[in-house]
């Protein structure tokens, strides 16, 4: 074989073999699963760990991770689902994935995936009998209360809103201070607390059953049984106001119980918890931040797969001792993290007061078309029938055609 020939047969190789490689995509390539998460940064080591892990499991499968600012969480995935090129996990709440869900935007889940969580979780998150996310992560707020006050008083603590009213005024005339200052117009808050009492759709908004809930703060506001700022205030307001020592209880999550040990440590040594208070039907409200796989996402079984390992017995249990957040697998709330603790630990005692509470969210206050828009509803009515001089049903019926008319 002459140079000429040899040199000619090398170049086809290298050609041929080049242009293989220009256009065969890599099997990472092929299989990388871009994994969106909200403001999870703090917790890199665990999210890396994890990924780590799944990507030794499943070496064909590699994980791209994106964290996304709480803030634009909902603008970037609306504007991605919306592209053919969106994420394949996002880390969401239960409202906008409900939303997605109702615009087509979302990939069903199969049911068949979904029997290591708790099934109440699970069916809280069913939208029309399907299932469009995965859940991640619960909070379920809790009674902090300052045992002093409360022994002041010579009171238990109220179990029902019911009890409120009677209680309040007792707490007042001992020791002066009020016995709650509830975040009432904020997202949902009111709309948790009227389902306690089987108020849940826009007909039930001007039942009777809602006005004797409305009654219940008209009652408290006028009596300057809660403080005024209740019209406005917010969870982390509250929560300032607590400290200061003049307030009996709030109603908020365990991880809240950390901030009052930091920064206020003297009503810290006051502070015991408790269940939350609950209404009529004895079930306990809660939220959720879940996992959804978009419509257009390239590659769901994968995307799935991680979303189900994520969220497995043990790397629930890794999440929740570093968050302090409650877990969703249902082996994970049997571990004893989740069922006994110390009691001189609160921290603890919460913990486990919160994570029973799980078992115990029927009937769930379901996410509508709407929400945003609904929780709006709520609040501007619950403002007008506080501080105005109305009649609670009439603003009532005004608010119930407002919210119908979403529907329509």
């Amino acid at each position: 074989m002459n140079k000429k020939l040899l040199l000619i047969i090398i170049t086809t190789i290298i050609l041929i073999t080049g242009t293989f490689f220009i256009f065969k995509k890599s099997p990472q390539s092929d299989n990388e699963v871009v994994f969106w998460t909200l403001q999870m940064a703090d917790f890199e080591p665990y999210i890396n760990g994890v990924i780590s892990e799944f990507e030794k499991e499943n070496p064909n499968i590699k994980i791209k991770w994106i964290d996304v600012p709480f803030s634009e969480g909902e603008k970037r995935t609306l504007a991605s689902v919306l592209s053919d090129t969106p994420p394949d996990l996002v880390n969401l709440n239960p409202d906008f994935s409900a939303t997605l869900a109702q615009k087509g935007a979302l990939s069903e889940i199969p049911k068949s995936n979904t029997i290591q969580f708790s099934p109440e979780i699970i069916d809280a998150l069913t939208y029309k009998g399907k299932i469009y996310s995965i859940p991640w992560y619960a909070t379920s707020a809790i009674t902090i209360y300052n045992k002093e006050l409360l022994h002041k008083s010579g009171i238990e603590l109220p179990k029902t809103y019911d009890e409120l009213p009677q209680k309040a005024q007792i707490v007042k005339d001992k020791t002066s201070a009020y016995i709650m200052i509830p975040n009432i117009t904020e997202n949902d808050t009111m709309l948790k607390i009227l389902n306690k009492y089987g108020v849940a759709t826009s007909t039930s908004l001007n039942s009777q059953k809602s006005v004797d809930v409305f009654s219940i703060f008209k009652n408290l506001y006028d009596k300057n049984l809660i403080p005024k700022e209740t019209v406005t205030i917010t969870l982390q307001e509250s929560l300032e106001k607590y400290m200061s020592g003049n307030i009996v209880l709030i109603t908020a999550g365990a991880n809240f119980l950390n901030m009052i040990k930091e920064n206020a440590p003297s009503t810290y040594q006051k502070t015991d918890v408790a269940p939350q208070i609950t209404g009529e039907y004895g079930q306990n409200d809660f939220s959720l931040m879940n996992f959804v796989i978009p419509q257009k996402a390239k590659h769901k079984q994968e995307a799935l797969k991680f979303a189900l390992f994520l969220t497995n017995e043990q790397n629930q249990l890794e999440l929740a001792k570093l968050t302090n957040i409650l877990a969703v697998n249902k082996e994970t709330l049997k571990n004893e993290f989740y069922t006994k603790y110390d009691k001189n630990d609160i921290i603890a005692k919460a913990r486990v007061i919160s994570a029973s509470q799980l078992h115990k969210i029927q009937p769930v206050y379901r996410t509508q078309k709407g929400q945003k828009d609904i929780n709006n509803i709520i609040n501007q009515v619950v403002q007008k029938i506080l501080i105005g001089k109305v009649d609670i049903k009439t603003e009532l019926n005004k608010a119930s055609k407002d919210w119908k008319s979403i529907e329509e």
